[in-house]
């Protein structure tokens, strides 16, 4: 990249609002170029660029594969695509998906650690769940400067709680507070050079989310192998360890948290029980039919004996649709609704 620092910004739920505050106090000349990501559906086309553009004075674009940043200029993820750094360039790929998420937040905090290390400038805002924790620890164990929306000014907290909780955070700050804040760290960051070369498994992970191809890149290489199985293809996951940080990748590429992982499992077992009461159902549904022919044929015994085992099985499925209801195998962990 170019003499100038990089702001690199995740957020998820609430991080509209967030975006349009930190955005609104950045000025005209602003000395760095910022590269957004939000989590926001596959489809349809994402209109954020045109919302942010009307917030600040700085000009905000779709990122296009290949082009150079500029300073005082703002780059947004488009829909269903991972937005990196790469050497001089940006790169919007439809890399495997992280944290149940594409664009995802720790695929270009990572690669802006990669390629600019002290010149990065981490910006974690509101949104569920903790995408952009092992992106922000990657960004600050490079030399990058980290900063958080502080948990009482987001509209959902769960993710800068998270960099909080795992991450040494330079700066927190409500999003409208740190633009000043941004302004004089790009100032001091923009000829900053790094003290060492990046670690060959950050190298790796990017190479994951720019071609795909987990397996013959050496994803195997990343750490022990994990009793878990990827939730999105069924793979086999590695299990990663970063300072305090616990993620997983599998050999197709997928990537996740330990609290995504968590929700991933917990959305199958809920789909899982739904499916055994639906089959339950149908069981009663064919014992009740098997009883009315028995009547038809004068066969009380048999109808009798049919009439017996939908009445047990019609208690049985009452109490797994209870326990589904209840949510007492879940506990507070948040579902995919929730983050969307």
């Amino acid at each position: 990249m170019a003499d100038h620092a990089l702001v690199v910004v995740g957020a998820s739920a609430g991080g509209v609002e967030a975006l349009q505050a930190l955005i609104a106090g950045l000025p005209a000349r602003f000395p760095a170029a910022v590269l957004v990501v939000l989590h926001i559906p596959a489809h349809p086309p994402s209109q954020l660029h045109a919302i942010l553009a009307r917030a600040g004075a700085l000009p905000v674009t779709l990122a296009e594969d290949g082009e150079a940043s500029l300073p005082g200029h703002i780059y947004v993820a488009p829909a269903d695509r991972h937005l990196l750094v790469e050497g001089e360039q940006l790169r919007v790929t439809r890399g495997p998906k992280e944290n149940r998420s594409r664009p995802a937040v720790d695929v270009l905090f990572r690669s802006a650690a990669y390629s600019v290390g002290p010149r990065a400038i981490g910006v974690v805002l509101s949104g569920m769940l903790d995408d952009g924790t092992a992106g922000l620890w990657a960004i600050k164990d490079r030399g990058g400067a980290t900063v958080v929306q502080a948990p009482e000014d987001a509209l959902f907290a769960s993710m800068p709680e998270s960099a909080l909780a795992h991450v040494a955070v330079d700066y927190t700050l409500a999003a409208a507070d740190m633009p000043a804040v941004l302004s004089q760290l790009a100032y001091e960051r923009s000829t900053a050079r790094p003290h060492a070369r990046p670690p060959e498994a950050m190298g790796l992970e990017i190479t994951i989310g720019l071609e795909g191809n987990a397996l013959q890149g050496g994803v195997m290489q990343l750490g022990p192998v994990s009793p878990n199985t990827c939730p999105e293809c069924h793979g086999v996951l590695v299990r990663i360890q970063e300072g305090p940080i616990v993620r997983y990748r599998c050999h197709t590429g997928h990537a996740f948290s330990l609290q995504t992982l968590l929700a991933e499992v917990n959305e199958e077992i809920d789909a899982t029980l739904w499916n055994a009461v639906r089959a339950i159902e149908e069981r009663i549904l064919l014992l009740r039919e098997l009883e009315q022919l028995a009547q038809e044929r004068q066969d009380r015994a048999t109808a009798q004996q049919y009439a017996a085992q939908a009445q047990t099985t019609a208690q049985h499925v009452q109490q797994i649709r209870q326990l589904v209801l209840s949510h007492s195998l879940f506990g507070q962990a948040p579902d995919r609704a929730a983050d969307s």
